[in-house]
């Protein structure tokens, strides 16, 4: 079997990545951060100072945080091809 030498990402290190990304594309970011919502379940959102929010959902924390690095990616490519 071949073990892995990655290092397990936690949902922290996820969190600092969308940050890092986001202020370096669109400058100032309030917060990111994830919560418990009852009916959604976990959502991943970015604040911004001058833009509006961005949310993702998902059925867990990481996958919710995934998806909302996908967004900002997304966003981000756009962005770069205008």
């Amino acid at each position: 079997m071949h073990e892995s030498t990655k290092p397990h990402k936690t949902n922290e290190d996820r969190i600092e990545a969308i940050y890092k990304l986001a202020k370096e594309h669109f400058g100032e970011v309030r917060f990111v951060g994830i919560k418990l919502h009852d009916k959604i379940g976990w959502v991943a959102k970015i604040q911004f100072d001058e833009f509006e929010s961005l949310v993702a959902e998902g059925e867990s924390a990481t996958e919710a945080l995934k998806d909302l690095k996908k967004r900002v990616k997304k966003i981000v490519h756009r962005y770069n091809m205008v």
